[in-house]
């Protein structure tokens, strides 16, 4: 299916449809065949119980780990069903929300029939999109988009959710299909916006943008309401709540070194824009907000924190290395022991996870997981403002048929 074809509101049939061939297995086998390797420890009773419900439902697309959904569940909306292909995501999923979700490829299973949720959330994969991707046009995992609105069409909820990275809807690469989802959208009788939304507005200690398409049936999106605009919570703020690292609770440490860069890039000030140490990951500014928490953790892309400014609110390493260096001097062969990389813990704090939120799999993928989530603090705002649409769309119409599944 094309963007052309998008554009014009036609719909390809199943069969027609070449990222669904050769094959496609029953979710609902898929899911016996899984059910035993990915199902829940117990743990998300502690996350999950008492959230009730609002009486609406929904199904997940690309669940990951959960961000979206935690947040989701803390507005009272019934997740029945998600799915992502990554089982690791699957498996930290399960132990802390809820046994529903599935592993398995989004483009070869559907939902299991008969089941009609409120709403669609979810987060197909941005690669194709990102900035600090190549922006590839014809990135297979940028027709995930496409897929989306597929499962939107056959399912006919009241509302959908997706959510993805600020170029979608920014770039002037992407306007063409950005245009063609709105347009799409409409018709299948969708009032659908695009918001961008900067984490730091909701809670979070990072400035984090990222859009998320929201359509009505009935009625039309609101931009969440913010919660901490003009007053975002800090990295110190957030990672204080922690163990120190290395002590149970933070333990998930990073082994790579933080290295002096042999040739520094030079910025008027430490934390911004300047490159100091090898690799990607920047030091951490506590008392303002982290930028965007990568996917890449793991190595030299993990952020770096000042253990002695966290413990003892001594001045920052870095702002006197930088001085040094702005001052002729060379460049240091290392780096004091002080200076290290945040713990699987801290990244997962920042990304607002609750410190009970257990992550499965290897500390790579760990990482990885954190990094690819939405931070459940925005993704709750942006779910009681759907929430909030649903039930003044139903004041308005009367009551509602309640799900099937």
């Amino acid at each position: 299916m094309t963007l052309a074809s998008i554009a014009s509101g036609q719909r390809a049939d199943r069969d027609e449809r070449p990222w669904r061939q050769p094959a496609r297995q029953s979710v609902l086998r898929y899911f016996a065949r899984y059910q035993g390797r990915c199902k829940s420890s117990g743990r998300n009773d502690r996350i999950a119980r008492s959230m009730g419900s609002s009486g609406y439902t929904a199904i997940s697309l690309y669940c990951g780990a959960g961000g979206l959904d935690l947040g989701f569940k803390r507005a009272k909306v019934d997740i029945r069903w998600a799915i992502d292909a990554d089982r690791d995501a699957v498996a930290s999923y399960n132990a802390n929300i809820g046994d529903h979700a599935v592993c398995g490829d989004v483009l070869e299973n559907d939902p299991p029939d008969g089941l009609r949720p409120d709403l669609v959330i979810g987060g197909p994969p941005c690669q194709g999109f990102s900035v600090i991707g190549r922006m590839n046009p014809d990135d297979p995992r940028s027709r995930h988009v496409q897929h989306f609105l597929d499962i939107v069409e056959d399912l006919e909820p009241r509302a959908f959710v997706m959510e993805n990275v600020k170029a979608l809807a920014t770039s002037p690469r992407w306007r063409g299909t950005l245009d063609a989802l709105l347009m799409r959208s409409r018709e299948l009788g969708y009032t659908a916006e695009p918001f961008v939304l900067n984490a730091a507005d909701y809670g979070v200690p990072q400035t984090r943008e990222r859009v998320f398409l929201i359509g009505l049936i009935d009625g039309v999106p609101s931009r969440p309401k913010t919660t901490t605009e003009g007053n975002p919570p800090t990295v110190r703020e957030a990672l204080s709540r922690l163990p120190r690292a290395g002590d149970p609770g933070n333990d998930g440490t990073c082994s790579a070194r933080v290295v002096p860069a042999r040739k520094p890039v030079m910025r008027p000030t430490a934390h911004k824009g300047s490159l100091l140490f090898n690799g990607s990951g920047r030091p951490l500014d506590l008392d303002g907000q982290a930028k965007t928490i990568p996917a890449s953790m793991g190595g030299n892309a993990t952020p770096i924190i000042d253990q002695e400014e966290l413990d003892d609110n001594k001045l920052p390493w870095v702002v006197e290395y930088h001085a040094r260096l702005l001052s002729g001097k060379p460049p240091l062969k290392r780096a004091p022991r002080r200076m290290r990389r945040i713990t699987t813990q801290e990244a997962a704090a920042l990304q607002t996870f609750p410190p009970e939120f257990v992550f499965h799999g290897a500390q790579v993928s760990r990482y990885r997981q954190i990094g690819n989530a939405v931070p459940p603090n925005l993704a709750q705002a942006v779910a009681e403002s759907v929430v909030a649409s649903l039930r003044a769309a139903e004041a308005s119409a009367g009551p509602r048929t309640p799900a099937l599944f």
